[in-house]
Formats: structure tokens, sequence, C-alpha cells
């Protein structure tokens, strides 16, 4: 009998959150200091955004699967008022929340006057749409890496719209490879949009770069960053969701292989990367995060994995498991946690400033431990509440919409 648990997609889910938060550690750090052994941080200041990539890949994977079931058995569509309850009650309340606070803190704590940009930013994320312009790319100004989360949304709404076109074609469930193929087109489009974006959004050059702060940031990135640019590493996912659904029932040795092969794939993709260190890795149309290599690595490895005798056991160990479980808040409070340490008790982490081991490992150990309590705690009495209360409001019978996994 197979079983249910995607073996490897915890394990995925967990490196990824891990890699952002190293990576914003490992900007801390003075380059012109000897820091001896902890010379690794070079790795995640150079690939840090590769781990934001992987969540996408991720999430297109996971969400996927339930149409790509519904397609091969020659069903209708997955209910997407389900589909639609299920993402919003996953993500919006800790979403929320974290966006709020770091708003209040921003003002309270760091002195951000509140004037009519800084709310409208505010607002863009709230309603989600921040990703549509770089004037609110980044929503909040001291919680940098919620700017993620609006391509997250973006890309759950040209999902379905994407499998609509797929469902259209095919309605036989005798056409399953046809209809995988048929998924490049989707990708095709992506890819014209994500380019058509690229040249008719303006994005001004004055006050471009980090150098002036998180809007300055956000005209380096955009437009090559852009909704349609994010849903082509999410289509590559959800291919892969497809083919690990046309391989679910297989068990081999072989999946080991592949599973392993494409490890070392990702892993020699992500050292090239620590030695270029150009964090965007601009890719095939000039999409971010070495696309769409890395993706599809990335896919491979969750296509195999679950398939495989004993990768994927090994890969989703008890302690990947944890992480995985409490990995969305890991992601939205992390970036404030640390600029709350760095205001609080060491002023010293601050952007390429850390000189010593010492100060980065406690620095580290501090700012992670703090973090997982509050990751914890979000997951134990936001996150997993509002997910149970949400499936109490599900319509019976209803087609499954989420593999357990996505959770």
């Amino acid at each position: 009998m197979i079983e249910n648990r995607l073996r490897g997609a915890d394990c995925v889910r967990a490196s990824a959150c891990l890699i952002v938060v190293f990576h914003h550690l490992a900007q801390r750090v003075d380059w012109r200091a000897d820091m001896g052994v902890f010379d690794f941080a070079r790795f995640f200041v150079a690939t840090g955004g590769f781990g934001v990539g992987t969540f996408f890949v991720l999430s297109g994977f996971l969400l996927a699967r339930p149409f790509w079931q519904a397609l091969d058995r020659g069903e209708p569509m997955p209910n997407l008022g389900t589909y639609a309850l299920r993402r919003a009650a996953r993500i919006l309340p800790g979403f929320w929340l974290a966006l709020t606070v770091s708003f209040l803190v921003s003002i309270t704590v760091f002195g951000l006057r509140p004037d009519a940009w800084l709310i409208a930013r505010y607002l863009a994320g709230l309603f989600l749409v921040s990703d549509w312009h770089w004037t609110s790319f980044f929503p909040v100004e001291i919680n940098g890496p919620l700017w993620s989360i609006g391509f997250e949304v973006s890309s759950y709404l040209m999902l379905p719209i994407g499998f609509a076109a797929v469902f259209a074609l095919f309605r036989s469930k005798s056409k399953p490879l046809l209809s995988r193929v048929a998924w490049l087109g989707v990708i095709a489009a992506a890819l014209a949009l994500h380019s058509l974006f690229a040249m008719l959004v303006p994005v001004p050059a004055i006050g471009r770069g980090f150098d002036y702060g998180l809007q300055g940031g956000a005209k380096v990135w955009m437009p090559l960053f852009n909704p349609f640019g994010f849903f082509a590493m999410f289509a590559i996912g959800a291919l892969a969701g497809g083919a690990q659904v046309m391989l679910a029932r297989y068990r081999s040795w072989l999946f080991d292989l592949l599973a392993v092969a494409a490890l070392a794939g990702i892993a020699m993709l992500l050292f090239q990367q620590a030695e270029e260190r150009t964090n965007e890795a601009w890719g095939v149309f000039e999409v971010p995060y070495a696309y769409p290599v890395f993706q599809l690595l990335v896919g491979a490895l969750l296509a195999t994995a679950p398939s495989s005798m004993l990768g994927g056991r090994l890969l989703d160990n008890p302690p990947m498991r944890y992480v995985a479980r409490i990995s969305f808040g890991i992601y939205v409070w992390h970036m404030l946690i640390l600029e709350l340490v760095r205001v609080y008790w060491m002023p010293e982490l601050d952007y390429g400033a850390l000189r010593t081991p010492l100060a980065f490992a406690s620095a580290s150990v501090v700012v992670i431990a703090t973090t997982f309590v509050v990751a914890a705690l979000s997951f134990r009495y936001i996150e997993a509440p509002v997910t149970a209360w949400a499936r109490r409001l599900e319509p019976r019978p209803s087609t499954p919409t989420l593999s357990p996994a996505a959770g």
C-alpha cells in the first residue's frame, strides 16, 4: 500500500527555510575580519535567494497534485472554494499578524514616520497586492522577507487558471503524458508574460540599490522580479507534481539514485553560485535563481523521493519534519526578531559588522532559538487552530485540494 505522506517534501521545506535564515544572519558578517571556521557563512550570503525559489517550486508541486489526480481520473477540477479557503487559512492569519506587528514596531521601536507611503505599503501587503509595483514590493520596512508572500498568493491565483486550460484540452483520463506536455504551454505563457512585464513596467533609476534601503532594493529587483516570473518557478513545481502523480504507484531503488543525483545537482549549483556571488543568479529570460535548471533539479527531487526505498525516509527525519511544520512562522518572524536582537542586545549585529566567530555564533543561537519559540507558538495557537477551523467549513463530500504535506 502506498503511503499518503510525500517523502522528501518536509526536508525540502525545512532546508529552504533554514537557508533563508542563515542567509540573513550571514549578511551581518564583516568579511574584512578573519572569521576562521565560520567562512561557511559566505556560502549563505550568495545562496539565500535559492531558498525562496525552492519554496515556490515546493508550493507548486504540492498544490498541483490534486488537479493532476482529478484530471487523470477524468473528473472535474477540484473545488476552487475549498482550495481558496485552505490557502487563506494556512497563510493569512500568520502573515497578517507578522505584517501588522512589523509595521507597528517599525514606528514605535525604529522611529519610522507613518507617512502615506509607509501606510500604503502596509495596506498593499494586507490586501496581498504588494508584488505588482516596486513602491509596495516590500510591504513593511523592517521585515523584508515578507515581500515573497504577495508573489506566492499571485501564484495561487494563477495555478487554477493554467489548469482550466489543461482541463479544457484533456477531459479524457487516458492521456496523462500529453497533459503534462501541455503544461509546458502554461510555463511558456508565464515566461512570455514575465518578459512583457519586464519591458512595460517602468522602474526609476534614481535611488536604485540596497544602499538606499528596501525601497532602493525594490528598484534593483523589479521589474525582473515580478509575479509571472515567480509563477514560472511555481509552474515547474506543478509539473513535478504531475510527474509524481504518474510515478506514485512505483517503488524502486532507481528512484533513490535519481533523488541522490538531483541532490548532487542542487549542491553543485549552489556551490557554483557561492563562488560567483551574484545573489539573483539570473537565468533564462532573466528569471532569478538559475532558472530553470535549479527549479528542475528541485522538482526532480520532489518527484522521485516519494517513490524511493530509503532516501525519502532519510530526508524526512524527525528534526527536519519539525522544522518543516513550523517553517512558515520561522520565515515570517526571523528578520524582525533579528532586528530586535540587534537593537536591544547586540548593536554589532548590523550589516557587515560582526567580526569574530564567537559574536556570529552567539547572535545566531539567540536569533534562531527565539525564532523557533515564536514560530512554534504561532503554529500552536494561530496557524493550526485556524487551519482546523477552516477544514470544518469545507463542503462535504469534497474533492481534496491539498496533499497532506502541504499543510
